[in-house]
């Protein structure tokens, strides 16, 4: 495999650094020195690894497209044990997020255009802001996130905007 194809490889495994490179926004000598170890570059081909970064870099192209979704906020939500619920807004492994059940809030985001893209999106802004997220999933153009009730406001601001901004990733 050339250094090229490692150097790619090695990209995709850091998708922080995949998004910088798409978005134009990476020192290329310190990327390479992330890079080169993974890559089993030596110091002499640590130019190599640089080149190729450019390279993939200018085939990557990110566009933000609004996403055609609606949030709601419903308070009073709480992650519980699953057995015994008969319906949830949400269920992961054995545990379910319910309405009536604790202290939390969900926001409920529904749309065509929800996909996992969208939701890493709205996650990522959700972190950038400092809200934490206790549950999280998505299915069938639904997505629900469960924040503590204090945040529910906030998080409702942040995944509105995060929902205008969704990366649209095209390679040339």
């Amino acid at each position: 495999m050339t250094i090229a194809a490692r150097t790619r490889e090695a990209v995709r495994a850091r998708p922080a650094l995949w998004t910088a490179l798409a978005a134009d926004a990476v020192n290329y000598t310190a990327a390479a020195r992330l890079v080169a170890a993974a890559v089993d570059a030596d110091d002499d081909d640590r130019e190599a690894v640089a080149a190729a970064l450019r390279r993939y870099a200018d085939e990557l192209r990110i566009e933000r497209v609004s996403a055609d979704a609606s949030v709601r906020m419903v308070s009073g939500v709480g992650l519980v044990d699953r057995s015994g619920t008969e319906t949830s807004l949400l269920t992961v492994g054995e545990r379910a997020v319910v309405d009536g059940a604790g202290t939390h809030t969900a926001l409920i985001v529904e749309g065509e255009d929800l996909d996992g893209r969208a939701l890493g999106t709205v996650l990522a802004r959700l972190d950038a802001e400092g809200i934490a997220v206790d549950a999280a999933g998505l299915a069938d153009e639904r997505a629900v996130v469960a924040v503590d009730r204090r945040d529910g406001a906030d998080a409702v601001r942040a995944v509105e905007d995060a929902l205008d901004a969704v990366p649209a990733v095209e390679t040339a």
